[in-house]
């Protein structure tokens, strides 16, 4: 299955330092732990760990100080003119005829991962299009913890009033704290292909939506066709 991946160590080893200092284990102006500590902390090479930092220090987590050290700067502000497709997804609103289906059914391998539950757990996959004019530029399934559907709306096929973060928030006051987002460069798989009426290759984004305590809400499989869709990105440049 296209979407199945570990995460590379270098993200991991980044996921486990932000999420520190969003715990507020590492405050600003802290010194993050030495290359050499992280290296034996997480059982990997220098250069991941190398990689991590100098990719945390461009994102604007921390600041790195030739011949001392890596210093926390904390959480960076979200640019607003930055493409992000997870986030627009779980903010879309529905419509009855880009529904394609919503049911039960067992956790494939990488969305159990993703979830943090064992393989076939049931869980709730709602599949939808987004589509522009008559074309349709997106196909979606958005999969749902069932303790997360439960109480809800959206283990039902009718159209959502509002997106699903909204819904969250209104009926079981669940908030979104962080989106991340793997994009790559991928083949539809068939039901994708159906979809979009097309083979041609996709952007393919796996989101995970969390909780502030790190529980997972919501895992989005979004294939975007290629000639379609670009992402955009501007940032200041000091």
């Amino acid at each position: 299955m296209s979407m199945d991946f570990a995460p590379p160590k270098y993200a991991q080893v980044m996921t486990a330092l932000q999420q520190r200092i969003q715990d507020g284990e590492y405050a600003p102006g802290d010194m993050l732990p030495s290359e050499t500590q992280l290296v034996r902390e997480f059982g990997v090479g220098r250069t991941t760990v190398v990689r991590a930092l100098q990719t945390l220090a461009m994102q604007g987590w921390i600041e790195r100080e030739h011949g001392r050290g890596s210093f926390v700067k904390g959480r960076p502000e979200t640019p607003a003119d930055r493409v992000r497709p997870g986030m627009a997804t779980a903010e879309q609103a529905e419509n009855a005829q880009d529904i394609v289906g919503v049911r039960r059914v067992p956790a494939p391998r990488p969305i159990a991962r993703l979830m943090g539950v064992d393989e076939r757990t049931p869980v709730i996959a709602r599949r939808r299009v987004a589509r522009q004019g008559d074309r349709v530029s997106a196909a979606q399934t958005l999969w749902f913890p069932l303790e997360v559907a439960v109480g809800t709306d959206l283990d039902k096929p009718e159209p959502l009033r509002h997106g699903i973060r909204q819904h969250l928030a209104s009926v079981k006051h669940l908030r979104f704290d962080h989106i991340t987002e793997r994009l790559t460069a991928r083949k539809p798989t068939k039901e994708e292909a159906e979809l979009l009426g097309s083979t041609a290759p996709v952007l393919g984004v796996l989101a995970t939506a969390q909780d502030a305590s790190g529980g997972v809400l919501l895992v989005l499989s979004i294939a975007l066709p290629g000639d379609l869709h670009e992402l955009l990105d501007v940032y200041q440049v000091s």
